[in-house]
């Protein structure tokens, strides 16, 4: 019984392990955006703006209309379009940053205007909301002021867990609906991800 329990175990243990040394292998393909932008001839990234296609689980890159590059990302363990509030589900839209904190349990966070006017609009035509909470939010946004009873949409690491997650050979989507990607890449896209950074996410 012992020695079955064991065997059991080991296994286990050899699989998760041989998943890790696998995306690993699938990982050292990935080029550095520095090298990236010399494949591409480009010297300096121009009219920034981020992509995200949640069908592929990929950010990408733009410098004006070319893409630069593509990263991995995963997104809210609820994989249906985002209704406002506390469905773990990545909204799709138009977005931009309006902060960047490097101080998150997360690594670092570019945290996104969700929910804007056109969030709201569509909640309250769908009776998600109602007119009072509607007028609430319409006037915190107004202040420039984003998230929803503390819980935020943005573009973030995956911190402590960062070794395990980006080798992770599957996708497993687990967020609160933001979009995660590896602290290697978010470290990349701090030097040129600034406040007021489009962001279209799409389905």
């Amino acid at each position: 019984m012992l020695r079955n329990i064991l065997l059991l175990v080991c296994s286990i243990v050899l699989f998760i392990i041989g998943m890790i040394v696998y995306g690993i292998i699938l990982n050292i393909r990935n080029v550095p955006l520095s090298e990236a932008m010399h494949e591409l001839d480009i010297i300096k990234l121009q009219k920034i703006s981020i992509v995200v296609e949640r069908k592929s689980y990929k950010l990408h890159l733009y410098s004006d209309t070319l893409l630069v590059k593509s990263y991995r990302a995963v997104f809210g363990r609820n994989n249906n379009v985002k209704k406002l509030r506390n469905d773990f589900s990545t909204p799709i839209g138009n977005y931009k940053v309006v902060s960047i904190s490097d101080s998150t349990e997360f690594y670092k966070y570019f945290k996104l205007n969700y929910p804007n006017k056109l969030d709201v609009g569509e909640a309250l035509k769908n009776s998600e909301i109602t007119k009072p909470e509607f007028d609430v939010f319409v006037g915190a946004i107004k202040k420039g002021k984003y998230g929803i009873d503390n819980e935020f949409i943005g573009i973030q690491g995956l911190g402590e867990y960062d070794f395990i997650f980006k080798n992770l050979p599957f996708v497993f989507n687990w967020t609160n609906g933001s979009i995660a990607i590896s602290n290697d890449a978010i470290d990349e896209l701090t030097k040129f991800i600034k406040v007021g950074t489009p962001v279209i996410i799409k389905n």
